[in-house]
């Protein structure tokens, strides 16, 4: 998820927190305690990511793939980012020690707010496609939660429209909420927002904006809001992207009834649980290749079916279809026993192959097929000849291989 989602959603709850506590006995500690919530939250909820200054450990491009959403984004290490965030704010902000030392409730919210912020991060990160391993060392497995896009303006309409509201200056208030119409419209205007997608953000900021006009200056009802439409967008999201994934895996099994079906990697479009990308591996065991295919898939009627994928996101090629709703832009085959060797023989694939969950096999370079389309180029790709004459890295990560199914002969299972 990205950081400005991140940011949003801890400041909401932080200040969720501060609201439902009692209050502090005077006017000063209270602003204390607003400040430290919002910002002790908001901090914990991009805390996590400080991973991307261990990138340079490893060789690119491992050091990216293998270090970011790596240990910090483990439940393990969420205690002692915990741990060191509370000091920091203990010993370099002297008011908020002060408080902390007098009021319960403050610490008891000092508290919520760190470990809720981190939780937070790691569960907006699981729902994209990309991953984590949350469970680590108990567990070395990749987890996707393939619901939301990785920026979803969802989020920033369902907590900045309260949280700019609750601002007391009219001219803070005022700018934020341009600055988040502002980016709206250029996501529609970009075309990675459809315009039915457009609409319903706009009415849903402006139910917001009642709903916190409703309940008072110092009430809490449009973050409750706020909360729920949240966690019923992913809920949905969840339930189409498990739709559409056995929709998929169905059309491709009639297709190819000779390979098996091992994972469809579907990535959402921002605020739009009808459309959806996918990319799939299918395994061909006596054939000794694996295919995997790009595409995307309608889950829409047919009279909504236009509208539904947004145009600056979907690939603009030819496409092939799988089924009237599912199109297939491309599709790479590659073999089962070269894959394999490679592992086995280059340190350097073994330690890609810990994070590849689509490996695509290409001209002496592996890339993972997810990020074929990405506008910049694929930041996935490893070229084997660019390693060959160098010793194996150290301090690779212990993490699960995504594609075991594909590196281990079903004889060997």
């Amino acid at each position: 998820m990205d950081n400005i989602t991140h940011s949003i959603i801890g400041l909401g709850v932080g200040e969720l927190l501060h609201r439902s506590l009692p209050p502090e006995p005077d006017a000063g500690r209270h602003g204390t305690r607003h400040r430290l919530l919002l910002v002790s939250c908001a901090v914990a909820s991009n805390l996590p990511d400080l991973d991307l200054f261990l990138t340079r450990l490893l060789p690119d491009p491992l050091g990216y793939l293998l270090n970011h959403r790596g240990h910090t984004h483990t439940l393990l290490f969420a205690v002692p980012q915990a741990l060191m965030l509370a000091a920091l704010l203990w010993l370099f902000w002297p008011a908020a020690r002060a408080l902390l030392r007098a009021s319960a409730p403050a610490r008891w919210g000092l508290a919520a707010s760190v470990l809720g912020g981190l939780g937070l991060h790691l569960l907006m990160d699981y729902t994209n496609s990309y991953g984590l391993h949350p469970y680590y060392p108990l567990d070395q497995r990749w987890f996707y939660g393939d619901m939301v896009f990785i920026v979803e303006p969802l989020f920033w309409v369902a907590f900045g429209v309260p949280l700019a509201l609750m601002m007391p200056a009219r001219a803070a208030r005022v700018i934020t909420l341009a600055v988040l119409a502002a980016a709206l419209s250029f996501f529609a205007w970009r075309s990675y927002l459809g315009g039915v997608s457009f609409a319903v953000l706009l009415m849903l900021g402006a139910v917001l904006a009642m709903a916190q006009r409703r309940s008072g200056l110092r009430g809490r009802g449009a973050l409750w809001l706020a909360l729920a439409i949240s966690v019923g967008f992913i809920a949905a999201q969840g339930e189409a992207s498990a739709l559409g994934r056995a929709r998929i895996s169905a059309a491709l099994q009639r297709i190819d009834p000779a390979s098996r079906v091992l994972d469809v990697a579907m990535t959402a479009f921002p605020s739009q649980p009808l459309c959806w990308s996918f990319v799939s591996v299918e395994n061909n065991e006596a054939a000794g290749s694996y295919r995997l295919r790009r595409g995307v898939s309608s889950l829409a009627p047919h009279w909504l079916a236009p509208l539904a994928c947004p145009n600056g996101l979907v690939e603009q090629k030819l496409s092939s279809p799988l089924a009237p709703d599912i199109a297939q832009f491309d599709d790479t085959t590659a073999s089962l026993q070269t894959l394999r060797a490679l592992k086995n023989d280059n340190c350097y694939v073994d330690a890609w192959l810990r994070f590849a969950r689509a490996p695509a096999l290409m001209g002496g370079a592996l890339s993972d097929y997810r990020f074929a389309a990405t506008p910049r180029g694929n930041f996935s790709t490893l070229r084997i000849a660019d390693f060959e004459h160098e010793g194996c890295p150290s301090g690779v990560p212990a993490w699960g291989y995504p594609r075991a199914d594909l590196l281990t002969p079903a004889a060997a299972r």
